[in-house]
């Protein structure tokens, strides 16, 4: 479970992602956020995207951050019997499936998220304009 942060700006303000991983079958969960997100809304985006899916973990691995660190996550995470494993800075390789995924983020999403932006001047998208078509892509299939 992790941050990245420094993307580009979505219709909400967010510029960070929540990405967890599981160890087991590699699926991955991506939940964006601000900058400002809690220890609490981290939790209930666990609780939502993780927990329905794969069950109550026996163990979670992350950074230090304080939103994982907090003695809302320490208690709740005690009181449901899950260890959390915490790695340091200097040792992001100790959650490496997390951490690819970061890196794969950083280099896909921006591209994808500035080719389906209106830019200043008024009109279509870039992906738009190419393909005579907005991009199918999962929040937009539900509507």
């Amino acid at each position: 479970m992790d941050f990245t942060f420094g993307l580009p700006r979505d219709a909400e303000g967010r510029t960070g992602v929540l990405v967890f991983v599981d160890r087991f079958s590699k699926m991955v969960h991506l939940a964006p956020v601000a900058v400002e997100v809690t220890a609490d809304k981290s939790a209930e985006l666990f609780l939502y995207l993780v927990f329905r899916h794969h069950d109550l973990p026996e163990s979670i691995v992350s950074d230090r951050d304080s939103r994982f660190t907090s003695a809302f996550w320490t208690r709740l995470f005690a009181l449901l019997g899950t260890w959390l494993l915490m790695f340091t800075a200097a040792q992001p390789e100790t959650d490496g499936q997390t951490e690819r995924v970061n890196r794969v983020l950083d280099d896909v999403l921006p591209e994808f998220v500035l080719n389906n932006s209106t830019h200043a001047s008024p009109g279509p998208t870039p992906f738009f304009v190419n393909n005579a078509r907005h991009p199918r892509v999962p929040a937009l299939l539900a509507v």
